[in-house]
Formats: structure tokens, sequence, C-alpha cells
């Protein structure tokens, strides 16, 4: 019999459903608000480099990836970023499923390269700084947040409780209340609980385990999703900081922990939102924010 027809049959279908799909996504697809202007500024950093970071392979501990849908400086040393900072705003929602997490191809190759295994059996969560929930417009800026650059080693109890409430509490603002936020967050010092118990550093030493996962956010009411956001901050823009413990008793509700982004910088030894006057961020970051939250709601982890 000859097989020839049915194979070339076959690719026809296979070619035809690729060709579809990428009709269908490119129809559904909400442009990204990487990059806005004439000048090409880049708006995941348009409020600052909180640790001036650089592109230079010489800074290995404090290395700046400027990817289409968040940005980041990545620690070698420790494995896991220093900080992860984005924009979000409405049209980075969308049906984009879940995916894999993976190496980050990315990095150097001089750098250590961590892997989603290094996080297996070791008692802690895969945890996202840069939440996939926040880049669902396709399945394309979902897969980004799956880097392993993008995550740190949480408590369990502190990825899929606080820390993820805070995380449906941002995307409520953007989403109900039609707000742009640029947030970062990071992890900060040695040594996390989870349940297998302390542990200073999972993957015989290859990556560390924090002490603490901090975030800092800035509401901007009527913001774009654009590096013009900077100017719309003024002397009432809500400013929001929290700072956690990587343990397994922190439970739900993230308003306990909040702070002023002030005891943040100092916690972390980092400037944010330094690109915005100075006249009108640095008594903003003073104030502790006390706006009330609702009751937090049940949701499904990331991990």
């Amino acid at each position: 019999m000859d097989r020839k027809p049915a194979n070339t049959l076959v690719t026809v279908v296979v070619l035809l459903a690729v060709f579809l799909y990428l009709v269908y996504e490119a129809r559904h697809r909400v442009p990204q608000p990487s990059v806005d202007g004439p000048d090409g500024s880049y708006v995941h950093l348009a409020m600052g480099n909180p640790s001036g970071a650089s592109s230079d392979t010489g800074s290995a501990d404090n290395f700046l990836m400027q990817k289409p849908y968040y940005a980041l400086s990545y620690n070698n040393t420790k494995g896991t970023p220093n900080w992860v900072s984005w924009c979000v705003h409405a049209g980075d929602f969308g049906p984009a499923p879940r995916s894999q997490f993976y190496p980050d191809s990315d990095l150097p190759s001089i750098f250590k390269h961590v892997t989603p295994r290094d996080y297996t059996d070791s008692g802690f969560d895969r945890g996202h700084m840069c939440p996939r929930s926040d880049r669902t417009s396709t399945t394309t800026a979902a897969n980004a947040t799956f880097a392993m650059t993008n995550i740190i080693p949480q408590a369990p109890a502190v990825n899929q409780k606080a820390w993820a409430d805070l995380e449906d509490y941002c995307r409520l603002l953007v989403q109900r209340k039609h707000q742009t936020l640029y947030i970062i967050d990071g992890p900060q010092g040695q040594g996390g609980t989870g349940t297998k118990g302390q542990a200073d550093t999972i993957a015989r030493g290859k990556v560390v385990v924090p002490a603490q996962c901090w975030k800092v956010i800035l509401v901007v009411d009527g913001g774009t999703g654009t590096s013009a956001d900077v100017g719309r901050v003024g002397s009432d823009t809500r400013m929001i900081a929290v700072v956690m413990p990587n343990v397994q008793s922190t439970g739900h509700g993230w308003a306990k922990f909040r702070t002023s982004v002030r005891e943040v910088e100092r916690l972390t030894g980092y400037k944010f939102f330094d690109r915005v006057s100075a006249a009108v961020i640095e008594p903003l970051k003073d104030q502790v924010d006390d706006v009330h939250v609702p009751a937090p709601r049940s949701h499904k982890s990331e991990e």
C-alpha cells in the first residue's frame, strides 16, 4: 500500500491546524506595553532601576535582564532574582493557560542556570515574582513568567496564601478600578521554613532560600501602561508595601504585613520609583497604606 498520499494529507492537516491557531492568536492578541514612544523607552523600568542593575556580565550578582513582559536583576550567587519589576494594566489579561517551568536560556552561558528540578522535593514552592495571572493576554506572555529567573523558593503557605491574596488584590485594582500598577518584588535575607523544615539553601547550595519576601506597588489612576505614567504620579497616589516572613505560619491575608516603601528601602538597600519627581515620591514613601481590603478568596497556586 502506498502511504505517501496519506502522509501528505496528515502533513497538510497539521500545517493547517498550526496556521489556524496562529491566526486565532493574532486576532485575539492584545499588544503588550513592553516599549512605548519613539525613543523606545522601556515601561517595566519606567519608574526606575532599584539597584542600578547592569547588563554587563561582570555584574553577575546584579545582572539586568530586560524582557518583553518584565525586567529583573539576577543574582548569580543566589540563583534567584534580586528583584522583578513590571507594569500591569487592563490589556495584560486574557485566556492564556498555565505553562511549565524552564531554565532561562537568556542568561549568559557563564552564569548559573537553575532548573525546575532544583526545587523538587525541597519543601518550597517555585514562587513566581511576576505572576502568570498578570500575563495572560497571550500564551507567549504567560509562558515568559515560568522562566526560572522569575522564581524564588517560597514557603507553600506564603506562595499559596498571603502572597497569592495580594496578587489577586492587585488584579482587582486593575480589572475593577481600571488602575495601572507598577510592581517590584523580590526576596531578602537567607533562611526560610518550608514543609520539610528550615533551610538556608536548596539544590545542594545552588539556590538561596530567602528569609523574607517583599513587594512595593505604585497605583496610578488614569495610567496608560506607558512611561508617560511617571508624570501621572501625584501627592495623592496610593503606594502599597509589604514584607512577609518566608515561613509556613504566614497564613491568609496580606494586609497585616503592610509597611512603608521607605522601610523596604532600608531592608533591601534599593531605591524605588526614583524616576518620579523627588518632591512627589519621597513623602509617599513614608506612608503606610491603610485602605480597607476585602477578605481573601480561595484560589489555586501556580506552583
